[in-house]
């Protein structure tokens, strides 16, 4: 479980400092949910969860005639973002929870890589979303498929000590599969009843190879990744010191293990899913 204090304290910092190891990480996927979006005809975007804002700006770059707007709860990741979009007119980034916020004007397209997967209480923030929407409005958003299905999370899952953790739960704070974190919407059945507001639901399934280091020493560029995004970092953070030189000789091995040339990639699995404002 990943909360709302996680990301505006710790997960957050994180986040923002690794956004461009983040941004290659889903440099296989991130083309198709752009390709989604620019299906949409939209004036004004509204980027859920933004992050360091790739998302928001490659739509901004393409749409210099709309208004992009990324909103995230992390001061640091909105710091990052805002740093990022020098020189562009179309975006702006604010502080804010998607759940509760009011926008100046109702978006008609609503984007997100990513970003809707840690709402507390998902049906009311969808409700919400599609409540201050315009007529019609849509939605275009990425969302992780089981774990099993990505390797990167299994793979750590299967290395962590005795703690709780599994393949299918990967993360040792949370037996709830639904909790706030990466894998609560790999479920479509459980994604429909989050969707409240929503109608004409649909989920294309992605494949692609989520890239966790490249370089002439790419095992260390994903150990030091990894070591600060994600379920490994977690564990690592809550794991006394005696566990942790094991656990981090078994990630390197598995890490390894995955590497080709100056690549280490594991396979992983998406939904894009989108869906029309009642």
């Amino acid at each position: 479980m990943t909360d709302i204090g996680e990301w505006q304290g710790g997960v957050g910092r994180s986040w923002a400092d690794e956004h461009a190891r983040t941004d290659r990480s889903f440099s296989r996927m991130t083309p198709h949910l752009l390709a989604a979006i620019h299906e949409e005809q939209a004036r004004y975007v509204v980027d859920i969860g933004c992050g360091a804002g790739e998302l928001s700006l490659a739509l901004a770059r393409a749409r210099p005639d709309a208004a992009v707007t990324g909103v995230d709860v992390s001061a640091d990741l909105v710091a990052a973002a805002s740093a990022r979009a020098a020189g562009l007119d179309n975006v702006r980034f604010a502080v804010a929870d998607a759940s509760t916020w009011q926008p100046e004007q109702a978006p008609d397209l609503y984007v997100s890589r990513h970003g809707v997967m840690f709402f507390p209480e998902p049906p009311a923030a969808f409700a919400h979303l599609s409540a201050i929407a315009a007529p019609g409005a849509r939605i275009v958003f990425s969302c992780f498929r089981t774990p099993r299905e990505n390797r990167w999370a299994s793979g750590i899952a299967s290395l962590l000590p005795e703690s709780g953790a599994s393949a299918s739960n990967p993360s040792p704070t949370s037996a709830d599969p639904f909790a706030p974190g990466p894998f609560a919407f790999a479920d479509p059945d459980h994604v429909r009843t989050c969707l409240r507001g929503w109608r004409d639901v649909t989920f294309t399934p992605v494949d692609f190879d989520y890239i966790a280091g490249a370089g002439p020493d790419a095992v260390a560029e994903a150990l030091a990744f990894f070591g600060r995004i994600g379920p490994a970092a977690r564990a690592i953070r809550v794991m006394s010191e005696a566990e942790r030189p094991a656990f981090l000789e078994r990630l390197a091995n598995l890490l390894e293990s995955h590497r080709s040339g100056d690549v280490v990639s594991f396979p992983a699995a998406v939904w894009l899913v989108r869906a029309t404002a009642e």
